[in-house]
């Protein structure tokens, strides 16, 4: 066992979490980082998974560190896994490579990667787990929610103005909020693998759905996001989701489970849902929303439609939102929340599989 004191290793972890902050997307891959130490606390290599068909995390660092990593200490943010899918198990490539101690942060939920954990110490590894427990969880967020609920994550992100309306009476919606917030939209859709509208706001205003840069020029085709479009309502061709800027599915269902089933048959494991107050009302009702991201303009339009078409009836039919970031974008206000308790009691959450 190496003697590197808990100050060194929550110093690893932490440059591990930001490893893998550094990548765009790996869903439907967890992120993932990786420190090596030498046994006097120094790094040798910091390794980091960048997508399904990449090296892991641990592989990328043990590559990098060659014949170093042997009597070296992995700090993992996730438990190595032990699944063999489009690359080989973590745990082989450790053991192989002679590292003595690995340190992990979040335990592999799924059942397709886990079990790591035991593989390593019956190698005659030592092994240690959720070191910085917590904010190693917190890089995968929807990525776990995904693997051990059965269905994708789901972010509602809308714009409003200060009276609660999207759209004005005739319909127009473009722009509510500054090129700030849109800018900031970008930034935080990009993390999602699918965008999803519903028919009527894909008629209404043509969008894209697509993950654009700063110069508002989209990101290549296998850098995009799955674009969805939910309704019965038919969509003419010649509309820009069906463009070749990025792949599109259409379901042609507003039922949220429906709609989730198909997605998670397609690997999907978080869906942000824009566009269309029918369909966010749809998912809200049905307890189908995980985060809300709300961004209010400085304006008031006094009649037009509502951001959501909800289902209540009275103040009893309201429902918490607990915010857990407040800021401001440009001139507007940015809210990001999570549903109360009393909605998260109407998601069901079953096996699901997973693994990097």
């Amino acid at each position: 066992m190496t003697a590197i004191g808990e100050t060194a290793l929550d110093a690893a972890m932490r440059a591990a979490v930001a490893a893998a902050r550094s990548t765009r997307r790996t869903l439907p891959n967890p992120r993932v980082g990786c420190v090596l130490l030498a046994p006097d606390g120094s790094t040798i290599a910091t390794g980091v998974h960048r997508g399904a068909g990449t090296a892991h995390a641990e592989v990328d660092a043990l590559a990098q560190a060659g014949e170093a990593a042997r009597g070296a200490t992995a700090v993992v943010t996730l438990e190595p896994c032990n699944h063999t899918g489009r690359t080989g198990p973590c745990t082989t490539a450790l053991i192989g490579a002679g590292v003595a101690r690995v340190v992990f942060g979040q335990a592999d939920p799924s059942n397709a990667g886990g079990g790591g954990a035991a593989v390593l110490r019956s190698a005659g590894v030592d092994v240690v787990g959720g070191h910085l427990a917590e904010e190693t969880a917190e890089l995968n967020v929807e990525w776990t929610h995904a693997v051990t609920g059965g269905r994708p994550f789901v972010t509602w992100k809308y714009a409003a103005t200060m009276d609660g309306l999207s759209a004005a009476p005739d319909g127009s919606s473009k722009w509510i909020t500054s090129e700030e917030a849109r800018r900031d939209v970008q930034s935080l859709r990009a993390e999602a693998d699918a965008i999803m509208a519903g028919t009527g706001a894909v008629l209404a205003d043509d969008p894209r759905l697509t993950v654009r840069n700063e110069d508002d020029h989209p990101l290549p085709y296998d850098e995009q996001p799955l674009r969805v479009v939910v309704g019965e309502t038919r969509i003419p061709r010649y509309y820009r989701v069906f463009d070749r800027t990025a792949p599109t599915l259409v379901i042609q269902s507003r039922d949220p489970d429906v709609v989730l089933d198909k997605l998670a048959a397609n690997e999907i494991r978080h869906v942000w849902l824009e566009g269309g107050p029918r369909l966010a009302g749809g998912f809200w009702n049905a307890g189908r929303v995980d985060r809300v991201i709300g961004y209010i303009a400085p304006a008031m339009l006094g009649s037009g439609r509502a951001a959501l078409e909800g289902e209540a009836a009275t103040l009893a039919d309201m429902r918490p939102i607990t915010i857990t970031d407040l800021r401001r974008i440009g001139p507007d206000i940015r809210i990001i929340g999570v549903p109360g308790e009393a909605q998260r009691e109407q998601m069901g959450c079953g096996p699901g599989e997973g693994g990097h």
